[in-house]
């Protein structure tokens, strides 16, 4: 049994294959969701500020989960830098991402799907129930610029900001001064 139960695990962290995805060039689909800061976000409020990353992953206090979080919250200047909103979303309860938010440093908001209503739509939920770790870069105008569907977790705030550096996202007069969004 015990065999069972941590194969059944370990399947449901593993980052399955998509099936179907959306792609850089369509609409991104349109959330609002509840954050670990307490407040609502809403993805056409947001674009009216500058573009939007939103990094889902599959599961709160799991290794590759915590890690992805911690890089982005020790080295999130280097995404503060730019003149975006960012995210971590996942399909875990609001209480659980609040708590995972907070012990880990996150100055920026997890996102909680638990209808998953959202993830259905971006097409990141795995075999499993949970979301496979992929990140999406969102332009203004609602567009999908790139996806990362190869995120390293221990180096997501580095990768991501590479990322937005190559998209040409335009950099903030003054980073420390937007944490997280």
């Amino acid at each position: 049994m015990a065999v069972a139960t941590l194969a059944l695990s370990a399947a449901v962290l593993a980052d399955e294959a998509p099936t179907a995805s959306l792609e850089a060039g369509m609409q991104a689909p349109d959330w609002t969701l509840p954050g670990s800061d307490g407040e609502t976000h809403a993805l056409a409020d947001l674009l009216k500020k500058g573009p939007v990353v939103l990094a889902w992953f599959p599961k709160a206090f799991t290794p590759g989960c915590t890690a992805q979080c911690q890089s982005l919250a020790q080295d999130g200047d280097m995404i503060r830098e730019y003149k975006v909103s960012y995210f971590m979303a996942s399909v875990d309860p609001i209480g659980d991402n609040t708590d995972f938010a907070s012990k880990y440093d996150a100055d920026f908001p997890i996102l909680s799907d638990e209808s998953k209503e959202v993830a259905n739509a971006y097409q990141v939920i795995g075999q499993y129930g949970v979301p496979r770790r992929e990140t999406f870069y969102i332009g203004t105008d609602g567009v999908i610029l790139a996806v990362d569907r190869e995120v390293d977790a221990r180096g997501a705030a580095e990768e991501t900001a590479a990322i937005l550096a190559s998209l040409g996202v335009e950099k903030r007069a003054s980073p420390a001064s937007s944490a997280g969004r």
